[in-house]
Parts: C-alpha cells; structure tokens; sequence
C-alpha cells in the first residue's frame, strides 16, 4: 500500500492499482485504474470528491489525461459512477463504457439526483455528492452481454450480471484472470481479514435486489474459474470457490429473515437486528478480534441499505 497526498493506493500484480475513493470512510469504495503498455482505463469513478484524487493518482503514476482510454462503471449507484460526468470532462480521449439500461441515467441524470436528494436531503446530498454532471452522449458506449474491448495488451470482457441491479454488469481481465465485480461478488472489507482470509457477505440494496438473479449471476462468475475478484467494497480477494459458496448461502440467509418477519408491523427493524446478529456472529466465527462496536461502525451503512433493500424486495417481488 502507497500514500499519494495521503490517498490509500494498492497495487496488485498485473498492473491493476485499487484507489481509495473517500466516500464515506477509508476504504468502503474502490476505484481501481488499470494499466497497459501506453494506455489506461479507470473502473468505478465514485462521486464527485473521488474525481480529484483520481487525477492525483494518475498524474503520480506518470500518465495524463490524454492517456486514459475507456472509464467504466459496473453501474449506475452513485457510489460507484456519482462522479462520472466531472471525470469524463478531464479526459479528452476517454470513452465511457456503461450497462445499457443505466446509459440514460448518465446522459441525464436528473432522476438518479432527484430520487437521491429524496432520500438524502439537499444539505447530506449536495455535501456527499454534489450536482451530478451529465456524460455527453457522444462519447458514451452501452457494452451488451459478451462484448469486448482492447487496452493494450489486454482484453476485457463484458457479462451482464443482474441481482444487485438490472443495470448492472461485471468486467473480465484476462491478463490477471480476474472479474471488475462492482457489487455482484458482494462485500469483504479488508478489516475483517483473518488468518482464515477473507470475511464475504451478499449486498441487497435498494430498489433493483433479486435474489435469484443474484445467485445465478454469482455462478456465472465462479463458473469461469477466475483468480481474482476485484471489488468496489473493497479491493482484491482470491478464494473464489470458497467465497462463491459463502454467498449464495448468504443470500439464502437474508431471504429467510425476510420470510421470517414478512407479516410483522415492525418488519424492517426485525430484519436490521436478524442481519446484524448474523454478521457480527459470522465476524467472531471467523476470527475477527475488533470490538462489536467498531464492526457495526464498519458495517452501518451497509446495514442501513441491505435492510432496506430487502424491505423493498418483499413489497414489490410479485410486481
């Protein structure tokens, strides 16, 4: 791990770096930069905070604007692409490779702002995120299921991969054998590693979460035996098989407490305590030695919005 103007970056083997983002606390979001002979690519963009750090990040690693090919985003979640209009107007040669059914939303992202600023406020809004900027449609390509793209020596390889949402698809390497995973592989922050290595678990967010859709959209990605996932929350994991395993029973998990609660006025708070005994539980089996409190401080947002997804889901499954 390096520091650059104090920005956490991590360079893995195959010229793949995961560049903090600073959404909300170090090391939740990841926005990774890959690098080829005389060109680069930016996977995941963050918000509009993240846009800065990113061209630090590039300029110290000796490349410029001009060089940056392609900037993609798995999906459209502002957490992951709340930047990508501020990014594109710094990269003149860049093309932004986006799922077909989020492209319109970055093209005009007025009801991607409109639905977060309901949810947020204009005050929480405007300081997390600021005033989305639309990606200029020309320079704007929709990669459909099997599609590929050149960087350099490399080639990338896209599959649609619905469950964490219907705009959403994951981005094969095939120089590091590894999947750009966005949400689809879940979550594994590194404080939980162990010496049992990674500690996963499924991301249900609000509004598009199918459990079915995920878990075959898991398989998919296990069955193509890569080496590596690299995810936005956060960074490179290995293990494949074993981590594919623990989320597909996951999903099963958080399904059940769903069913469990289904009828009950109080519902989503039963649902929030169930996830969060579930993992707090799950972090002692696996050897983790932070405090309970720092664990849900790690784990707050994501309790927030796996709840409300989840709560969501069980309204709307028959729709």
């Amino acid at each position: 791990m390096t520091e650059h103007d104090c920005i956490s970056v991590v360079e893995y083997t195959g010229g793949v770096l995961a560049v903090d983002s600073g959404f909300v606390r170090e090391h939740m979001v990841a926005c990774y930069l890959l690098e080829a002979e005389t060109e680069v690519a930016i996977i995941e963009v963050g918000t509009n905070s993240s846009t800065p750090r990113l061209m630090k990040v590039l300029a110290a690693r000796g490349w410029q604007p001009e060089d940056v090919r392609y900037v993609i985003v798995t999906h459209v979640h502002l957490d992951h692409a709340g930047g990508a209009g501020s990014l594109m107007q710094l990269l003149p040669n860049a093309t932004f490779l986006v799922h077909p059914y989020g492209a319109r939303h970055m093209v005009d992202p007025a009801r991607l702002e409109a639905s977060a600023r309901a949810i947020y406020g204009d005050e929480v809004f405007e300081q997390i995120y600021g005033k989305l900027i639309p990606v200029e449609e020309s320079r704007l390509r929709k990669m459909e299921d099997g599609d590929t793209v050149k960087l350099g020596s490399r080639q990338l390889f896209f599959m649609d991969t619905p469950g964490h949402a219907r705009h959403h698809f994951c981005v094969h390497d095939n120089l590091t054998n590894g999947w750009f995973c966005g949400d689809t592989f879940g979550l594994s922050y590194r404080e939980f590693d162990t010496r049992k290595g990674a500690f996963i678990f499924p991301t249900t967010t609000p509004i598009q979460f199918d459990p079915i859709a995920a878990k075959a959209s898991i398989l998919k990605l296990a069955a193509t035996q890569p080496e590596h996932m690299y995810l936005t929350h956060y960074g490179r994991i290995d293990d494949i098989p074993g981590l594919a395993e623990h989320l597909l029973e996951g999903l099963d998990t958080l399904v059940g407490f769903a069913e469990q609660h289904l009828h009950e006025a109080d519902r989503a708070q039963k649902i929030e305590k169930a996830i969060q005994e579930w993992l707090l539980s799950g972090l002692v089996k696996h050897g983790v030695k932070l405090s309970s409190e720092k664990c849900l401080e790690l784990l707050h947002t994501d309790l927030v919005l796996n709840t409300q997804g989840i709560d969501f889901w069980l309204d709307h499954r028959d729709g």
